[in-house]
């Protein structure tokens, strides 16, 4: 449909300014929101993670069709809840205790809203007891955590050891994130995954969410 097309495009070319009256214009021709939702915008940032992990495109290119996608979320969600539809899964994402970096972190959540996963975001600088708080007010079944310093890594598994504590580790899938991780880090501090980029996450998450 030229609509659905449309949305797409847009998203993929990171129009941020005309993808509102897209998504609007498609809307008012009677598309579903739900089909603008999976029938265009997700299959776009699908589109922009293949390419961002083939080196086609870069992260400059990935914020700016993130963007386009928040963008047109904004006037399809009030859609989206009136049909009913609700996203794949929630995911609590938090750069770790000592850490001030977000850009990995916000990359990662604009990733995971692209797939359908809503995303409570607790910001930087966080630690267990937080991200406790978190799950328990949200019902999220996923834990996005990141850590851009080699210093502070250590605090990723702070967080899960604090999840294991509360009784609530086998409740959550725990992601792991950062330049200086590896995958062996992750096995050794008991993360369910491990991903080098944006667009594997996103990945990942999806396929966590959609197992329950």
């Amino acid at each position: 449909m030229e609509y659905l097309q449309t949305v797409n495009d847009l998203i993929q070319r990171g129009k941020s300014k005309e993808i509102q009256l897209a998504v609007s214009e498609a809307l008012s021709a009677g598309v579903s929101a739900a089909d603008i939702l999976n029938k265009a915008m997700i299959p776009a940032m699908g589109v922009i993670g293949t390419k961002f992990k083939s080196g086609e495109i870069f992260v400059p290119e990935v914020l700016i069709a993130a963007r386009a996608m928040n963008r047109g979320a904004e006037i399809l969600r009030p859609a989206l809840l009136k049909e009913g539809v609700k996203p794949i899964g929630k995911a609590v994402i938090c750069t770790v205790k000592g850490d001030l970096h977000d850009v990995g972190k916000n990359l990662v959540k604009m990733m995971l809203e692209g797939v359908g996963i809503e995303c409570i975001d607790i910001g930087v600088d966080v630690d267990g007891s937080k991200v406790i708080q978190a799950i328990k007010s949200s019902g999220a079944t996923l834990v996005c955590l990141s850590a851009l310093l080699t210093t502070t890594m250590i605090n990723q598994k702070e967080i899960i050891d604090a999840l294991i504590v509360a009784g609530i580790r086998d409740k959550v899938k725990v992601m792991v994130g950062g330049a200086p991780l590896t995958q062996e880090f992750a096995d050794k501090i008991g993360a369910d995954a491990y991903t080098a980029d944006a667009a594997s996450a996103a990945e990942i998450a999806q396929s966590f969410c959609l197992k329950y």
